[in-house]
Order: structure tokens, then C-alpha cells, then sequence
């Protein structure tokens, strides 16, 4: 194996990144990579970022989107001081034995490994992961930490750990990628990058995941919406979300009706029950398990709630996926 470079050091040296572009990402998630490096060398008028694309087959990847991603294959790819894994659907497709090779082939040549959306877990799945810390989306977060206990599972945006960098999703990873040019050529560059993108959110990678992204939150209803997130199985009280959160349940009252025009106690349940519509659909825990992974104290109460906000049962929803060709 050899010795690993530290690429978040000062430097002007060009930075030689490979981009492995898998079926099925996200559009949103591939941009997020290439474009805060193609700003970066536009506006220090020199190539601080050399990059090229691989795909796992030598095919091009074909995005959500439909556009494709011409490559050759990640067999070829002779070594690179960065390699950025951009994933989204289908994963299971994509964990190929030639895939897990040519990961732990690139990780032992000594190149720093970044995950984007689903490329965490193939990382994971490659081995290239164990003994790191590291993040994924947030959908598969609880089952990332089970299947690879020999990695230590964050709930940030964005990690970086040493020789690996990983980001929840497609804005996570503008962060994580403005970071890695702070790092590397200043603040003030990508201070610059954010500015031309109108991008003012601040690449701190220990900020937690949030599942709304409403455009409307302030900072305090923002900051409450999160713990309301980490806290769905056990609900907490109104009045004790807002002794947390340091202000007062009128207060709390009047910034959710002002900038979401709903109330906490609403926002709340909305949230569960949107992660108890996502159970139900993309696993296949017991309707039992999932009403007390959302805070429901009974089948019952949960059924009626779920059905109440979705229109549908989840015994329905279930059936229908189980009767789908």
C-alpha cells in the first residue's frame, strides 16, 4: 500500500481527480462535485483541479436525468490523488465485484476515496470505509450503522476522515467540495466559488442532516425542526422541545405560524408521519415496528393517523408494492 498524500494541506499544487460515475445518480449530486471545481480553476485563472470521469463498466452512466456520462472504465484508471464516488439509486446493481476491486485498488494506491448520496455505501461495501468515520444520506443512515459496524456512522452533512471524505447528498457535497478548497487554496477562493453559485450556507460538516429543507424555517424553528427529526420514535413535549431549544412555547408558537403557517405540534406529526410513509415504502419492517419507530404507542393510533395524512392505509400501500410486477 502505498503512503497517502494529505490533500487538504496548503498548496498550489493541481489536484489530479477522477469522478467514477455510477447509473442512476443524481444529477444535482454529479454537479455538485465537478462545478465547484470548475469555478475554483475559472476564477484563479489556472487548473487547480485536473479531473476526468470513469464509469464502473466503461459505459457511459446514464443520470436520473438522462443525460450520460461518457468514461472509461474504472479498471483503467491508472491512479489519481482523489477519487470521487458519485451514486444515487439501484446500489445493489452497482456493488459488483469488479466495483469493490477497483475501490480497494484505488484506496491502497494511496488516493483519498469521497462518497456522494449512494456512494458511502458502495464504499462501505468495498471495505475502503472500515476504521473511518463517515456519513450517508440520511433515508439510509440507521441502516448504514447496522450493516457496517466496523464504521462509525455520523449524522452530519458532510465528514472528512482523513484519507475519506463522505456527504449525505448533493448540497452536502457543494459543501464538503468547498471545504476541500478552503483546505487546500484559501478561504478567500472558495469564499469566491460560494458567492458565484449565490451559495451562502456555511460548509460546517458537523451540522446534522435535516429532513424537511424548508426554505421558510428561521434559525430557531430550523434548529427545533431538527431535534424534532432525532426525536421521532419518543416525541417529545412542546414545551420541553422549546426549553431545548432556549425560548418559550409562545414564541415557538408564533415563528411556525409566521414562516410555515403550521403550528409545532403539526410539524411534528407531519414529520413522522412522512418517515412512516418512507418505512412502509422502502423497507420491509413490520407495520408494528414502524408505528413505534414514528412515536405511536399503538397499531391502532398509528393506522389511523397514517391513514388520516395519506389518504391510504399502509396495509394498502404494502399490498400494492407486493402485487406490483
Amino acid at each position: 500500500m502505498k503512503s497517502a498524500i494529505n490533500i487538504l494541506e496548503p498548496t498550489s499544487r493541481p489536484l489530479n481527480v477522477a469522478v467514477l460515475v455510477l447509473d442512476d445518480s443524481n444529477t444535482l449530486s454529479f454537479a455538485a462535485a465537478v462545478d465547484p471545481m470548475r469555478a475554483a480553476n475559472r476564477m484563479s485563472d489556472r487548473r487547480l483541479f485536473d479531473w476526468s470521469y470513469v464509469t464502473a463498466t466503461g459505459k457511459p452512466a446514464r443520470l436520473t436525468s438522462g443525460l450520460a456520462v461518457p468514461g472509461p472504465a474504472l479498471s483503467r484508471l491508472q491512479g489519481c490523488d482523489l477519487l470521487v464516488v458519485v451514486a444515487g439509486f439501484n446500489l445493489r446493481a452497482h456493488d459488483t465485484p469488479a466495483l469493490r476491486a477497483g475501490l480497494r485498488r484505488i484506496a491502497a494506491d494511496g488516493a483519498t476515496l469521497a462518497g456522494i448520496d449512494g456512494g458511502p455505501w458502495l464504499m462501505a461495501e468495498a471495505g475502503v470505509l472500515d476504521q473511518f468515520s463517515a456519513t450517508t444520506h440520511w433515508e439510509d443512515l440507521e441502516k448504514f450503522a447496522r450493516k457496517f459496524p466496523e464504521v462509525t456512522t455520523l449524522r452530519n452533512r458532510f465528514h472528512v476522515d482523513r484519507t475519506r471524505m463522505t456527504s449525505g447528498g448533493a448540497t452536502p457535497a457543494i459543501d464538503m467540495m468547498l471545504h476541500l478548497i478552503k483546505c487546500r487554496y484559501g478561504a478567500e477562493l472558495s469564499a469566491r466559488v460560494a458567492g458565484a453559485f449565490i451559495y451562502d450556507s456555511a460548509p460546517d460538516p458537523a451540522r446534522a442532516q435535516s429532513r424537511s429543507g424548508n426554505p421558510g424555517h428561521t434559525a430557531l424553528t430550523a434548529r427545533v425542526s431538527a431535534l424534532m427529526e432525532q426525536t421521532l420514535d419518543a416525541p417529545l413535549s412542546i414545551p420541553d422541545i422549546a426549553r431545548r431549544a432556549g425560548t418559550g412555547p409562545r414564541t415557538l408558537q408564533a415563528q411556525f405560524r409566521a414562516r410555515l403557517n403550521t403550528t409545532p405540534k403539526a410539524h411534528y406529526l407531519s414529520l413522522r408521519l412522512a418517515e412512516a410513509m418512507r418505512l412502509v415504502r422502502d423497507t420491509d419492517m413490520p407495520l408494528l415496528d414502524v408505528a413505534l419507530a414514528t412515536g405511536f404507542g399503538s397499531a391502532a393510533a398509528f393506522a389511523r393517523a397514517f391513514q388520516l395524512a395519506h389518504g391510504r392505509s399502509a396495509r394498502a400501500i404494502r399490498r400494492a408494492q407486493h402485487s406490483a410486477p
